[in-house]
């Protein structure tokens, strides 16, 4: 039997916090209903429990996060078919190619062989198993459900992964459209234009204002470029070192939700990622506080983490969830009047669902919209700057053909 210390809502508003001995996870939160408690947080006693254990392997942040979605999926497979753990661990590992992956499993088969639970193994590599992942797993041990939570951990990681990989394409073909641009245009500023300054020389006569400035500009580039990239530089390692405060990153997480078009798309699909979470949180049988604390570190946009945490400060003095998002100015009123008819109806977890449906339509579609249309911007951007260019440095030629006719 284990201790489990809970936080728990009496009545309308009365919170009360205390210690209570179960089985498990899912017992505890059985007991504390049976009482006429409802679970807001639910935390084990682990004073006493793995704290020796070895944490190894400092080098695991090269294993990539499709490797662990596989994993999850393969030992989900293996676990339902009857095949004990070790064992279905051993058989992953063999089929392993990344040798540190290799060692995450020995050390997590070495953990278990020795007496320790699966998710406290797995805690010990929080950059390979994020607290999302243990708190999934524990659960599903506590319910005698792991190859399930597994199961659905592996559909969970697929569908973020699906969505960053349509996203880096979407931006592939306008970064690589870019980089070719950019090359473009250093390289004639830098070596065809200086061939051309002996012609402008040559002709003794006022050079147009647009082909003064190209001139100024591929003077700049070549005798002051090490300035140029030092400055760069220091502009860039400066703002990254100011970006590491707290207000400044408030301040740029507001910036970037109020942008006129990737404001909506960033937002729509933090909320996605954020209503999926949880919906996998609470099917699992994880009390909701629990929940959105395991959830909030999905997000990656500051305004929105401190409006959760917020709203995990209203939950504990005996508040709604929905109402909480209602005050705010970031989640829109469909997702706080769906929170709030799911906490009326005991049916969160399918209203979360079906909200984080309904972002990840909005996020496919914008990412389509906006594919659509940075490729011909991109193109019509780098023609204009091209097209300046050679107008630039054909103009003095222009007008010596104007001059002799």
């Amino acid at each position: 039997m284990q201790i489990y210390y809970y936080r728990a809502k009496k009545g309308a508003g009365e919170i009360i916090e205390g210690r209570i001995e179960a089985g498990s996870e899912r017992e505890a939160i059985e007991k504390l209903s049976q009482k006429g408690y409802l679970p807001l947080s639910l935390r084990e006693d682990t004073a006493s429990v793995e704290k020796d254990a070895p944490v190894l392997l400092k080098k695991a942040g090269r294993i990539r996060a499709r490797e662990v979605t596989v994993f999850s999926r393969q030992l989900a497979s293996l676990l339902k078919s009857g095949v004990a753990i070790l064992a279905a661990l051993g058989i992953i590992r063999e089929q392993s190619e990344n040798a540190s992956f290799q060692e995450v499993l020995s050390f997590i088969h070495k953990g278990i062989k020795e007496g320790a639970t699966f998710s406290s193994v797995l805690a010990q590599y929080p950059k390979v198993f994020p607290n999302l992942y243990v708190a999934m797993v524990r659960a599903g041990e506590d319910s005698g459900t792991l190859p399930e939570a597994l199961f659905r951990i592996a559909d969970y990681r697929a569908k973020q992964e699906e969505i960053l990989s349509r996203l880096r394409m979407a931006l592939a073909y306008p970064a690589l459209m870019g980089v070719v641009g950019l090359a473009t245009v250093v390289f004639m500023l830098t070596f065809v234009m200086p061939r051309m300054m002996g012609i402008f020389e040559s002709i003794g006569q006022s050079l147009p204002l647009p082909t003064r400035a190209l001139i100024f500009i591929s003077n700049l580039l070549r005798q002051n470029w090490y300035w140029i990239v030092l400055i760069g530089a220091a502009v860039y390692f400066s703002a990254r070192k100011q970006l590491k405060s707290e207000k400044a990153k408030m301040s740029v997480s507001i910036f970037i939700l109020g942008l006129p078009l990737f404001g909506k798309l960033i937002l729509k699909a933090e909320l996605a990622r954020f209503c999926r979470t949880m919906e996998l949180l609470l099917k699992n049988g994880i009390p909701i506080l629990q929940a959105i604390k395991i959830g909030v570190p999905v997000l990656e946009n500051e305004a929105l983490k401190k409006q959760l945490l917020q709203s995990c400060s209203d939950l504990e003095q005996g508040g709604s969830f929905g109402k909480s998002l209602k005050g705010s100015n970031f989640f829109p009123l469909f997702l706080s009047n769906l929170i709030s008819v799911g906490e009326e109806s005991g049916r969160l977890d399918e209203a979360l669902g079906e909200a984080a449906g309904a972002y990840d339509r909005d996020t496919d579609e914008a990412i389509r919209i906006m594919s659509a249309l940075i490729e011909p911007l991109m193109i019509l951007v780098m023609g204009i700057i091209v097209g300046f260019i050679v107008v630039a440095m054909l103009l003095p030629v222009f007008e010596i053909s104007l001059i002799s006719g």
